[in-house]
């Protein structure tokens, strides 16, 4: 490795020379406290900025080993010290002159949710890992080293020491996001312990600023469990805490239009995810392998077993492995419930809202003019009650128009001005409960038999590569060929997408063969990630500083929305 001296004589030798002489630089160079790599540098001062890498030995860093040694809480340190980096590079950046994106400096800006991010990574022992982007300075398409010394040599070694190095940092600061994060394991644990599906915590606020920010709403009114489904828990740190626990079986939540119904069910969704103090979110938790269900016609659906849901269709089309590519909202719907259960949901999460209403309900008019045997769909209301007591699936269902599912429910929430009150023994006193299962005999098991995935032409490598991009939270690029994830609503973060981009890139060398399920290359993709990280995606190339991590019910969402891909 060079030295930072060996670096500042090559940047002042290319000084005014043409822009083409900053890739001399590219390679890693001993700093003392931590090492800088430059690994690409861009083309021209208008191509995307140059990635940059900057690593602290744990000898350096200071971090706590047993924080670092478990999961839950590298994670959280990761996030912590990379919301300071980022913040830091972005109040340098720009400072340094010149024209097009000369000065830029900048890292991946988390949300409100704790992700494992690739612009950050702790190992065990506790050395640091950060990933960032540098616009090289130019005059026109004329070095300024100059410029780019003082990014180097005087705001980055600042901004690093103050993020990466423990000692830069408040205990009390260090500890607090400690405490949240091993809190917030417990009470996942405490889900399992209490066959919950989720737990919402009294005080929580639920309220969004906008439809375009995350953050908490000011004066929101704070969320107050019902007496009924009020537990108390013990948190290793916070002590006790009360909320509104969600228990398995068929939940519904009512009320009227704009009392909170969605935005109670909104919360759920990303309760699969942790959330940064002061969110208002940060003990509401829910079943990390809940998956939202929604319609979404215009999907592909690729070989799904519906016919749990649907049979016998006018045009005898096989709905034991059904295949369109312009999918009807009860076909979509029907499918994402069965590729959920195929990836291991416990729990389905639905809104009225933005489902089929044919898929959903049948009621006793409407049954009564079209017969049975003229209806080829079996509706979610019918299975609902099967779906938990043969195979263990929950249901969280927003209604709030239809009483059709009131029969099947263990428990009815109603949201009235965002307070939740529990009725479920208000119903009963008007329907009954249950509702006999018209089918009792039918299988629930999922069928993969038939849903083997293979790369198609999208990825043809050009140039020893395969092209692809990232279109934020709607989906991706791989070739030509689009990934659609807009509608899979538990895709929180933008750099999600571009991982299960560079995750398709991963499988189509090997795992992704025409000889594995869904469920199996996604699988697979958990427990390499387990061992490797994102060091796993190096054989396409430098690791991104732009990547976080999804769920594998989100990859398995993608991989059976790729049009690019033949099965059989």
């Amino acid at each position: 490795m060079k030295t930072k001296d060996d670096l500042l004589r090559m940047l002042r030798s290319i000084d005014h020379r043409g822009y083409p002489a900053y890739k001399s630089l590219a390679g890693s160079y001993d700093f003392g406290t931590y090492a800088l790599h430059i690994i690409h540098v861009q083309g021209d001062l208008f191509a995307a900025p140059s990635d940059l890498e900057v690593s602290v030995k744990a000898a350096n860093s200071h971090w706590p080993a047993e924080a670092c040694g478990r999961y839950e809480t590298r994670v959280a340190l990761q996030d912590m010290i990379l919301r300071r980096f980022s913040a830091g590079l972005n109040q340098v950046s720009g400072k340094a002159g010149g024209s097009g994106k000369s000065g830029n400096l900048s890292a991946s800006r988390p949300g409100q949710e704790i992700l494992d991010r690739s612009a950050c990574q702790l190992d065990k022992e506790g050395g640091v890992t950060l990933r960032f982007y540098a616009g090289f300075p130019a005059a026109g398409r004329t070095v300024l080293a100059g410029e780019l010394e003082k990014m180097l040599f005087d705001y980055l070694p600042e901004v690093v020491r103050k993020s990466a190095c423990a000692a830069a940092w408040k205990k009390e600061t260090v500890r607090d996001v400690l405490n949240l994060a091993e809190d917030q394991a417990c009470l996942r644990s405490e889900l399992e312990r209490l066959s919950l599906c989720a737990f919402v915590a009294d005080g929580a606020i639920l309220p969004r600023e906008s439809g375009i920010s995350q953050r908490p709403l000011k004066d929101a009114l704070p969320f107050r469990s019902p007496d009924e489904d009020r537990i108390t828990l013990q948190l290793p740190h916070h002590g006790t805490i009360s909320g509104m626990a969600v228990r398995r079986g068929i939940t519904l939540i009512i009320g009227g239009g704009y009392h909170g119904k969605s935005t109670l069910l909104k919360a759920l969704e990303l309760g699969v995810y942790n959330h940064i103090a002061g969110d208002g979110r940060e003990y509401v938790v829910t079943d990390e392998t809940a998956v939202k269900i929604r319609a979404e016609d215009g999907r592909c659906v690729s070989g799904d077993d519906i016919s749990l849901f649907i049979n016998h269709l006018p045009n005898h089309k096989d709905t034991t492995a059904f295949f369109t590519d312009n999918a009807s909202g009860s076909t979509s719907q029907a499918a994402s419930v069965v590729e959920a259960m195929e990836c291991g949901a416990r729990t389905l999460l639905m809104d009225e809202d933005t489902c089929a209403t044919n898929f959903m309900v049948r009621d006793e008019l409407m049954q009564r003019i079209v017969s049975e045997s003229d209806e080829p769909i079996t509706p979610f209301s019918d299975r609902m009650r099967l779906l938990y007591e043969k195979a263990g699936i929950s249901t969280i269902l927003v209604a709030g128009s239809s009483g059709a599912f009131f029969s099947q429910a263990d428990t009815i929430i109603q949201m009235n001005q965002y307070e939740p009150k529990d009725v479920t023994e208000k119903v009963r006193a008007i329907v009954p409960f249950p509702k006999q299962e018209k089918s009792p005999s039918v299988s629930v098991s999922p069928k993969e038999d038939r849903r083997y995935p293979r790369p198609g032409s999208d990825f043809r490598e050009e140039r020893g590569r395969v092209k692809h991009k990232s279109l934020g939270t709607d989906g991706f690029l791989i070739g030509h060929g689009e990934t659609d994830l807009r509608l899979v609503e538990q895709l929180a973060d933008k750099e999600q997408s571009e991982c299960l981009a560079r995750t398709f890139l991963w499988m189509a060398k090997g795992g992704m063969n025409g000889r594995r399920t869904v469920a199996a290359l996604a699988d697979e993709w958990e427990q390499t990630f387990r061992r490797e990280g994102f060091g796993m995606y190096r054989e396409n190339g430098p690791v991104s500083g732009s990547m976080a991590k999804p769920r594998k019910q989100e990859l398995a969402a993608a991989i059976s929305r790729c049009r690019g891909l033949i099965w059989r």
